[in-house]
This record gives C-alpha cells, sequence and structure tokens, in this order.
C-alpha cells in the first residue's frame, strides 16, 4: 500500500514505558488471536532454530519493526516545505518559512505540542480475555475500535479541560485527564473499553477478530453509552455528553446526504438528562460514503473544511481494511494518529497521579492524501452547550450552501423541512443503491490481505 507518509518530529513514538521492559522488544510476527497468519508453520515445526534465527534477523534488520509497516505499506519520512496553514481540530497554525533562519519555523512547534497532547490508543497485547473468547489482543482487527476511542476519548478531554489544553511532563497528572486515560482500560471493567464496545456492537456483529465498518461502530458507541446509563450516575461521571448519529434515509443504509435534524438533537439532550435539562454537550458523529472505490474529488475541499470547525473532533478514516484517526489538514495532505502500533497492556489507576502516560501519547507525525482516503469514513463534532450548537449548525448550514448541490450532509429544523440530497449532487429518489454491504463486519485482519475488499463501500 502506498500513500501513507511519516512526518518525523521525533526519533519516535512516547510509548516506551520504564516499568515495561517488554516494550523495548520488536512486535512478535506470529500472529497473535485473529491476526492473520503469517509463520510457515512446516518450517516452524521442522527447523526451529533456524526459523528462530531467521526471525531474529529480520526483525532486528528493521524490515518488521511495526505492523503499521505491514498494514499500509513502509512510511516515509521528512519534513514538509509547506508554507500553508495547518488546521489540527478546529485550530489554526500559521506556518512560514523565514529563508534567512535557521530557527525552528515559527508556528510548528506550537502545532507539535498540540499534535503530541492527543490521546492515542493503539493494540495492545496481554489484556484479559473477551467474552467467552481466547482474544488477549487486538492485533490485526481492532484498528477501527481503537480509531473511534481515540476520538471519543478527545470529546472528553475538550469536555473536562477544554480545547486549550496541551501534555506536559510535570507530576502529578490533572485528576480528569488520569480518569479519562482510565474510561478506556483494556478490562470489562472500564466502562470504554473494547470489550464494552463489542458488547455494545453485538446488534451489528460486532465480535472479537472481526473488523468493523464506520456507520457500526457509531452506533456501537451509541449503544455502550446507552447501556451504561442503566447504572447509577455512571453515564453523568464518565460519559457527560449526549450523542446523536447523524445518518441519512433508512438509517444511513441507503446512501443520501445525512441530515442534521435540530429537533432531534434537542430530544437527545432532554432524554440523555432524564427530563432535567433541555440541552446538553452533544457528540455529534457523522457516517459518511462518499464513492465506491475512493472518495468524489468534489467532497475533498468539505473534508478539508470540516476541520476549521472549533467543533471539529476528527474523522475516522484511512484505507480499506486500515483504519486511522484522522485530526488533522494541511493542502491536501490529513495528519493522523495510527493505532497500529503494538504495545503491552497499561493499567491506569485514577488512584495514582504519577502514573506513565507515555504510551498515550506520540509526537511522530504522519499524513496520508485526502484524495487516497476510503470514501465510507466518519466525521466527530463535538458541541459544549446550545449556542456552541447553534454556532455548528450556521457553519454547516454554509459549507452545504457552498457545497454546489453535493454536501457531506444538511441541517434542518424538523424533519418536515428536511430536503433529501443524494451524495451525487441530486435528490435521492431513484439513486438509493441497494445491497449495501458497507457497513457488514468482515472476519479478517487490517493488513494487505483485505485491502482489495471494500469492506467500508456501498456498493
Amino acid at each position: 500500500m502506498k500513500g501513507f507518509c511519516e512526518k518525523a518530529v521525533a526519533s519516535k513514538c512516547l510509548s516506551k514505558s520504564p516499568s515495561d521492559t517488554s516494550n523495548t522488544s520488536p512486535p512478535s510476527v506470529c500472529p497473535e488471536a485473529g491476526f492473520p497468519d503469517t509463520c510457515p508453520r512446516k518450517a516452524l515445526h521442522s527447523r526451529p532454530n533456524a526459523w528462530t534465527a531467521a526471525m531474529r534477523k529480520v526483525v532486528t534488520g528493521g524490515s518488521m519493526r511495526r505492523i503499521q509497516e505491514r498494514v499500509l505499506g513502509i512510511a516515509r519520512t521528512g519534513i514538509s516545505n509547506s508554507t500553508s496553514d495547518i488546521w489540527l481540530l478546529g485550530v489554526c497554525y500559521k506556518i512560514s518559512q523565514d529563508d534567512s533562519s535557521g530557527d525552528d519555523v515559527p508556528g510548528l512547534p506550537a502545532f507539535e505540542q498540540d499534535f503530541s497532547s492527543r490521546i492515542i490508543l493503539t493494540y495492545r497485547k496481554g489484556f484479559e480475555a473477551i467474552d467467552d473468547s481466547n482474544y488477549t489482543s487486538d492485533v490485526g482487527w481492532g484498528c477501527m475500535l481503537r480509531s473511534s476511542q481515540m476520538l471519543v476519548a478527545q470529546a472528553l478531554l475538550f469536555h473536562h479541560l477544554g480545547r486549550s489544553w496541551r501534555k506536559n511532563s510535570c507530576k502529578p497528572c490533572e485528576l480528569e485527564y488520569v480518569d479519562i486515560l482510565h474510561l478506556f482500560g483494556d478490562s470489562n471493567a472500564a466502562p470504554f473499553s473494547i470489550h464494552n464496545l463489542i458488547k455494545a456492537g453485538k446488534a451489528y456483529d460486532l465480535a472479537a477478530g472481526s473488523w468493523i465498518g464506520p456507520y457500526a461502530i457509531c452506533r456501537s458507541w451509541e449503544n455502550l453509552v446507552r447501556s451504561k446509563r442503566e447504572a447509577v450516575d455512571l453515564v453523568e461521571r464518565a460519559f457527560p455528553i449526549a450523542i446523536y448519529i447523524v445518518s441519512g434515509d433508512e438509517d444511513g443504509e441507503r446512501g443520501g446526504a445525512p441530515v442534521l435534524c435540530i429537533e432531534d438533537a434537542r430530544r437527545y439532550c432532554v432524554e440523555f438528562s432524564r427530563g432535567q435539562d433541555e440541552w446538553k454537550p452533544i457528540l455529534l458523529l457523522v457516517p459518511l460514503v462518499l464513492g465506491l472505490e475512493k472518495v468524489n474529488p468534489r467532497y475533498i475541499p468539505l473534508l478539508r473544511a470540516t476541520f476549521s470547525f472549533p467543533h471539529s473532533l476528527g474523522i475516522l478514516g484511512g484505507k480499506p481494511g486500515a483504519s486511522t484517526y484522522l485530526i488533522g489538514v494541511q493542502d491536501e495532505e490529513a495528519f493522523y494518529l495510527d493505532p497500529h502500533d503494538v504495545q503491552p497492556v497499561c493499567s491506569i489507576s485514577t488512584d495514582n497521579l504519577d502514573t506513565d502516560t507515555s504510551s498515550y501519547h506520540c509526537n511522530v507525525i504522519r499524513h496520508i492524501p485526502l484524495d487516497s482516503l476510503d470514501p465510507s469514513l466518519a466525521i466527530g463534532f463535538y458541541c459544549r452547550d446550545k449556542d456552541d450548537f447553534d454556532d455548528f449548525c450556521s457553519r454547516a448550514s454554509k459549507l452545504a450552501d457552498e457545497s454546489n448541490g453535493a454536501p457531506l450532509f444538511t441541517v434542518a429544523q424538523t424533519h418536515s423541512t428536511a430536503k433529501p440530497v443524494g451524495h451525487d449532487g441530486d435528490s435521492t429518489k431513484g439513486n438509493a443503491v441497494e445491497g449495501n454491504n458497507s457497513f457488514s463486519v468482515i472476519p479478517m485482519g487490517d493488513g494487505e490481505e483485505s485491502a482489495g475488499e471494500d469492506e467500508w463501500q456501498l456498493l
């Protein structure tokens, strides 16, 4: 696979924990449960010593250093010479070049600090088994789950600590920050673990070892928060944010531009607060299908524009079978956090504010051309209050008006005022596509083996 680039601003991800010496060793090339089998078993059994020596040579030689390289292709390194503005989750960084100075590019250090402050959640190994399965790792199949966890984690960061929060090396850590990381631990006890996310996604055939698309993962999060609402005050403490899945006709399964209905958003807030408030902070998730084999070029400027919204939570997207979390854009490139690094399981306790959180941050900046994205993706937005939501609706409506009849989604006060618009720019009438397999679960690893399939695509 080609197209993914890596912009190195440091020598490696901040994933090494002083207490985890196992994290210094290269990831195993033998499959965890559910990971595509890359070990030649005949050689393994007949000549174990030769195989071990051969693999040690390969790994130490660097050709299999990261799962990401196997999934997304060998990454290129280098710092772009572009002086265009960078948008990172609603914040603009002015990048300029001073030919007479060898100092750091103005604006770039601030961007790098912001990027490395975002929470990254990657493959983990060694956690407790998921449900009744034997899976103790999500290597090879959990990238969409991890990408979605990252998006939700950023929403919680924005809610509790604000968009201006930055990670620093000072101890102790903020309690709110540690609380957020604790929610995404890899155990049944953690409310937003992949264990609980898989349970919530069973209605969409989500299971350990299976791959899932953007629409189903959005609905799984909706189910997860709803199920936790029955626990006493758990939702208010752990996730004080209502969720609204903005989907198109036939619940998002027949194409067409989704419609954000303002009355629906209000109703979700009222239901979430159990009738106590007319409005709550709200997370908007917009699953989209913007083409067949690739994103229709007419949507790329619109996708790029969403990163300039102050409400932006980025995009769940990537290439077929390899999900990433897109958080920024410059020119025609999107910056992303990569879940394909494999790390040992990490336990974060809310009782220890001096805990090591380095494995939840990365200062290696990677980017991918926008025109190489898989057409099936999901956009996230966070609105803190009603005024924030009104501002979002105004910006979204303006973006739709400037779309030349092909909006990403539209905004309407009520369903009766909504006008269906197809993602080809025409009315959805007569344009609904039958036989949608875009959001089904594919039981395969997210590697090149699945790259030829159109798992996310509306066919």
